[in-house]
């Protein structure tokens, strides 16, 4: 008779149910496990053998099969120890099947019995629950996987522990949900000595989730801005903060099963590689732009990432989310994140200073933004010159608007555009609207549209820039409580449209 236990693989941040199945038939002895199995889960029949020798529970002189159905999905992690070793105690009649049928496992066992954190703990519990069954996972995951309330999270720190639980001799306690983290420390905007427009540029991208891209020479602060950005972001709601936990459970970076509110802040160095910006690798794991969700991509020395990293980006700001296909495996993973660019002007980074630039110009500067193409240009919805600050400027005593001013207005920008959107599934932020709502929302006054009409003539925006503008100015009109699209709305957006050193 087939005893069987049940467990998840991952295919991007969806856990779909596997059903384990272990048949004891005779034959010659051996142990075999069938259904698509990776190394790791083919290596679990050595670990599970150990671990029941280690329990003084000694493997019949008859043939073990274990099928992982459904058999065409590919099987990855050590996370699959648990259940076969259910799926065979139940074969064996050391525990009772109906019980193990009850539950999703998942855990690595060590050769001694211990269980051992995996990855996924969150998303499991999810699939636990909407299959209507318990969660039964290592004891360091149970705080992780408590989060999920609509199911119950049975956490064990041995097997031993776990057969005890099934026989009735000592039940395992349910896990209780770890500690939300604290919010981190963020540096204060106020520590920037002028640059009031790069700013004024930041408070509106945090406000609508509008890509950014300042453009100065070395040293005038544009790294320093980037880094205040989480400071005035308002903190994630409880629906945001399970998508992007999600996420960081499958990169196992959760800190101990809390949940942190705080959005993402993440800054790749320029040398990284296509699968670790927009996923791959191994088993087609998350990259920085998916585990940026809901939160801030920075990149620094835009134009220093290869060419062919720069141009995946663009699929990926749009459609908010980012299908990783390799030959093996085919995951999605969501990806709206607020992409923060820095850049020099040139290459030796002084073509707005003419006692220092190099004799190269202007062919210095082309040549170095030309890096950047122009659809991925036209992207960006807000693009910001960074002038080099003056020493007379660095002695003056802080000025502007503090971090918390500045969060406060953002707060009440986004509560505003959640209630426009909340009939609207999967639209958060102004830069999601689109179509038919985005003329709803943003079509401006008469003066407004004549200056607009005006501008993308002039200029020659694309369609694309067009919309991107009025999506911008959306958000400035929120930021002045308007319910209306006004003139100083739009020439204030076309104004971060159009840059004199980055060419619309």
């Amino acid at each position: 008779m087939v005893a069987r236990a049940y467990t998840v693989a991952f295919q991007g941040i969806e856990a779909r149910l596997v059903e384990v199945q272990c048949a004891v038939t005779a034959g010659l002895p051996s142990f075999s496990i069938v259904g698509l199995p990776d190394k790791a889960v083919s290596e679990a029949r050595e670990r599970v053998r150990a671990a029941l020798s280690a329990m003084a529970l000694a493997l019949p002189s008859k043939r073990i099969t274990i099928n992982l159905s459904p058999a065409d999905l590919p099987k990855e992690g050590s996370h699959f120890d648990l259940p076969i070793a259910l799926a065979l105690l139940a074969a064996l009649d050391v525990v009772p099947r109906d019980d193990v049928e009850q539950t999703v496992a998942l855990g690595e066992m060590s050769l001694d019995g211990s269980l051992v954190q995996v990855i996924g703990a969150l998303p499991a519990a999810m699939a636990a629950a909407e299959n209507d069954r318990a969660l039964l996972c290592p004891k360091a995951c149970g705080a992780e996987a408590a989060w999920v309330g609509a199911t119950q999270v049975l956490p064990a720190a041995s097997l031993g522990e776990v057969v005890r639980h099934y026989t009735g001799q000592a039940p395992l306690t349910p896990a209780e949900p770890g500690e939300v983290s604290a919010a981190p420390h963020h540096r204060d905007l106020r520590d920037v000595k002028g640059q009031e427009r790069a700013k004024r540029a930041l408070e509106i991208a945090a406000a609508g989730r509008h890509h950014m891209l300042m453009v100065g020479s070395p040293g005038s602060g544009k790294s320093m801005l980037a880094a205040r950005m989480p400071g005035i972001l308002p903190p994630l709601t409880a629906a945001e903060a399970l998508e992007t936990s999600m996420i960081q459970s499958l990169s196992g970076l959760l800190d101990e099963g809390g949940i942190s509110r705080a959005r993402p802040f993440r800054e790749p160095h320029h040398t990284a590689s296509m699968a670790a910006i927009v996923g791959g690798g191994r088993g087609a794991k998350p990259g920085e732009i998916s585990l940026a969700h809901n939160g801030v991509l920075f990149m620094d020395e835009f134009p220093e990432f290869p060419r062919t990293v720069l141009e995946t980006l663009r699929q990926p700001i749009e459609n908010g989310e980012v299908v990783v296909a390799r030959a093996n495996a085919h995951m999605r993973y969501p990806c709206k994140f607020l992409l923060v660019a820095a850049a020099n002007p040139c290459k030796c980074g002084y073509l707005t200073e003419p006692e220092r630039a190099c004799a190269r110009v202007p062919q210095c500067g082309d040549d170095y933004l030309g890096r950047i193409s122009g659809p991925l240009m036209d992207r960006f919805d807000l693009r910001v010159e960074v002038p080099p600050v003056s020493f007379a400027d660095l002695d003056l005593p802080d000025t502007g608007d503090t971090s918390a001013q500045v969060a406060s207005r953002v707060a009440q920008a986004r509560s505003v555009q959640a209630a426009r959107f909340q009939d609207h599934d999967g639209l958060r932020c102004n830069a999601d609207a689109e179509g038919q709502l985005l003329e709803e929302i943003a079509t401006p006054d008469a003066d407004g549209k004549a200056l607009l009409g005006k501008v993308a003539e002039r200029f020659g925006l694309s369609a694309r820039g067009y919309h991107r503008v009025l999506r911008v100015a959306r958000t400035i009109a929120d930021l002045d409580a308007s319910s209306t699209v006004r003139k100083n709305h739009i020439a204030e957006a076309a104004s971060f449209r159009i840059s004199a050193t980055v060419e619309s």
